[in-house]
């Protein structure tokens, strides 16, 4: 005979009060919080602080204002989520899965890591997608020290202040001269040219925005569509 006890779990906010509670057998944290966000529970302003979420299916939930602070956050899945105003200082997002997730307001400070995958510095290669007559290009960049760089919180795509275009391929893999880029064929890259946006934001909460965009392995900018 089974005579594990259940065990009742609580999400509250910071004032007591409970926004969801769920019972069973051998519960966490983790299991209430996604047995919520399946129920479309009112999560907004929820303690979470400390949580151990490792691999949680969070996405789509709705943590407006949630304390996050200290959460172990590590393989996540946060696509869709909806977390403006939270707190996520000291939170472990490394490996998370952050894709349309809604970080506008939320307090990052200290997240460990801040996950930079490029070089902080010193020059490297890059690469990124371009677009001519004949359809999509790779062209092969050199990141120069002094530029600015970042990837996005949470995911592959990088942005740079400016860089240098050392070579082109069109899709047969023959050299080219020049190719447009692929969201604005009219900004136009030329091999041995250094190319500069007309601005560059370094926020990691926005994976699209003004900068010179690419990749860190070719393969990736191989295999990256335009939406």
């Amino acid at each position: 005979m089974d005579i594990t006890m259940k065990t009742k779990i609580q999400i509250k906010t910071y004032w007591g009060s409970v926004l969801f509670e769920y019972e069973k057998k051998e519960n966490t944290i983790k299991d209430t919080l996604e047995q919520a966000i399946k129920t479309g529970a009112n999560l907004r302003g929820a303690d979470l602080t400390d949580a151990y979420l490792t691999g949680a299916d969070l996405r789509g939930a709705d943590l407006r204002g949630a304390d996050l602070r200290d959460a172990n956050l590590r393989g996540a899945d946060l696509r869709g989520a909806y977390l403006r105003g939270a707190d996520l200082t000291g939170a472990d997002l490394r490996g998370a899965d952050l894709r349309g997730a809604n970080l506008r307001g939320a307090d990052l400070k200290k997240i460990q890591p801040y996950f930079q995958i490029i070089p902080e510095g010193g020059a490297f290669i890059a690469w990124k997608k371009g677009h001519n007559d004949d359809g999509g290009c790779l062209i092969k960049l050199e990141i120069p020290a002094k530029a600015k760089r970042h990837n996005s919180l949470g995911g592959r795509k990088c942005r740079a202040e400016f860089a240098r275009v050392l070579d082109i391929r069109n899709s047969k893999g023959n050299k080219i001269k020049e190719c447009g880029g692929t969201h604005n064929n009219r900004f136009i890259y030329r091999v041995g040219e250094t190319v500069i946006p007309d601005k560059y934001d370094p926020n990691p909460l926005v994976e699209c925005s003004n900068g010179i965009h690419f990749f860190i392995s070719q393969q990736e900018a191989k295999d990256w569509q335009v939406n």
